[in-house]
């Protein structure tokens, strides 16, 4: 008696953990070369996924392709510059080609760091931020989109941030844009929710990718400043976005949407006594 009521809670645990499972599932992942993106795709293959890794360079996609081939799952490098509409609706075709259909598509393709406040920054800032993050993001969502409302099923996951959710000095530029990610995320929803489409965002605070990681080498007061601000005490790494792009994917999220998910360790604010000093010191 008691093995069958082991037999059946072991049952009852592995139906919980196979609405996690993305098998046989395709994604298409940008930005994926490196950092939180290739951490997404990477989580994905071991999910069970084939992958599409878009990347506007081609040597980093080859390289998390050649990741995942090595784990057994099938993936496709492609080099796409997500701030082109030319290029994206290529992006899609391709993926079509080679795997017939799209189930998820994490637009990760963006960046951005705090540089100038305001009053200092110029056009071509604001301009270059707001392409990267927001219109890249559009024109993603568009492409695909079209396809998942004709499949009548599948799963967007938008790239956003926390900086979009409130003061960001010396970056309104990105701030602003990943705002407007939030908001295209909570609109989509809608739109395309009557389709059986699910739209959803990450909104990340700061990640020790390794880029950030050989800056934290050279500024590692910046690292502490950051460490003393953070009540869980620890910086996140990409895997801890991959995890919750994971949830958002699956079908353990089948009633997520038009949601972004703030992933900060309980990070209050990027405004730090730091910051209010040195803006004071600029005019």
């Amino acid at each position: 008696m008691r093995n069958r009521s082991r037999d059946s809670e072991r049952l009852k645990n592995n139906r919980i953990m196979d609405q996690f499972s993305l098998e046989d599932k395709i994604a298409i992942v940008t930005g994926a070369g490196q950092g939180i993106g290739k951490a997404i795709a990477l989580t994905f293959a071991k999910a069970g996924a084939d992958l599409v890794i878009v990347d506007i360079d081609a040597v980093s996609a080859n390289s998390t392709t050649q990741e995942i081939h090595d784990m057994g799952r099938d993936a496709l490098a492609l080099s796409v510059n997500a701030c082109n509409k030319d290029q994206v609706d290529g992006m899609v075709r391709k993926t079509l080609k080679r795997f017939k259909r799209i189930d998820i598509s994490v637009h990760n393709a963006g960046g951005g760091y705090p540089t100038k406040p305001i009053l200092e920054m110029l056009e071509e800032d604001w301009d270059k931020s707001v392409t990267l993050n927001l219109k890249s993001a559009f024109l993603c969502c568009k492409s695909v989109g079209k396809i998942m409302a004709k499949q009548k099923r599948g799963s967007i996951v938008n790239m956003s941030s926390m900086a979009g959710f409130g003061p960001y000095p010396l970056g309104a530029n990105y701030a602003a844009a990943k705002a407007g990610v939030k908001n295209l995320t909570e609109n989509l929803a809608v739109e395309l929710g009557p389709y059986n489409v699910r739209v959803n965002a990450l909104a990340p605070g700061p990640v020790e990718t390794p880029t950030i990681a050989e800056y934290y080498k050279e500024h590692p007061e910046m690292k502490e400043q950051r460490l003393r601000a953070i009540p869980l005490k620890r910086i996140a790494v990409p895997e801890d976005i991959a995890n919750v792009a994971l949830f958002l994917a699956s079908d353990a999220s089948g009633y997520v949407s038009g949601q972004t998910i703030l992933i900060n360790g309980a990070l209050a604010t990027f405004v730090t006594p730091e910051l209010i000093a040195e803006l004071g010191k600029r005019f």
